[in-house]
């Protein structure tokens, strides 16, 4: 063989093998991206059933509901749709009711189940991905001190006194 085709077999084989790890890179990441839908595009349609997924909207006044063995439903809305949860596990200290909230796990049938449950972390932060969708829904209130969507009951910590 001639020293060019030497060099070309070579080159050849090296693209080969790189275009093999590039599609097994893809391939993996594709199953540990994690997309961000709201309760409206779960209604949408636009969630595949038994995909992971990041929900998040406001806690529904009035939806939580703590059963037994560590399981707690709620409903996540972001005002215009509403998605039924349940979680099993400790809730972050934070979890209330009219708050926002993001949640990781699987769309089964019509429930969510979650597998993760993310809190805002103080009065005045909304996660980007909730107030992006509050925004869509036409339910958040701009320049508002709270940052807090419209026309949502929100419970504080006097209410459970």
């Amino acid at each position: 063989m001639k020293r060019k085709h030497k060099r070309l077999t070579f080159a050849g084989i090296g693209l080969g093998l790189l275009a093999v790890a590039a599609a097994l890179v893809l391939t993996a990441f594709e199953d540990s991206i994690v997309f961000f839908h709201s309760p409206t595009d779960v209604a949408d349609g636009k969630v595949e059933i038994d995909r992971r997924i990041r929900l998040g909207g406001l806690v529904e006044t009035g939806s939580v509901q703590k059963q037994a063995d560590a399981v707690t439903a709620f409903r996540i809305t972001d005002g215009a749709n509403v998605v039924s949860v349940t979680y099993t596990g400790i809730l972050p200290d934070l979890f209330r009711e009219g708050q926002g909230v993001v949640t990781e796990g699987r769309l089964m049938g019509e429930q969510f189940v979650a597998e993760e449950v993310l809190a805002k972390h103080d009065e005045n932060y909304m996660p980007p991905e909730v107030a992006d969708a509050l925004k869509k829904s036409g339910r958040w209130q701009e320049g508002s001190d709270k940052q807090h969507p419209a026309d949502v009951p929100v419970t504080t910590k006097d209410s459970y006194k």
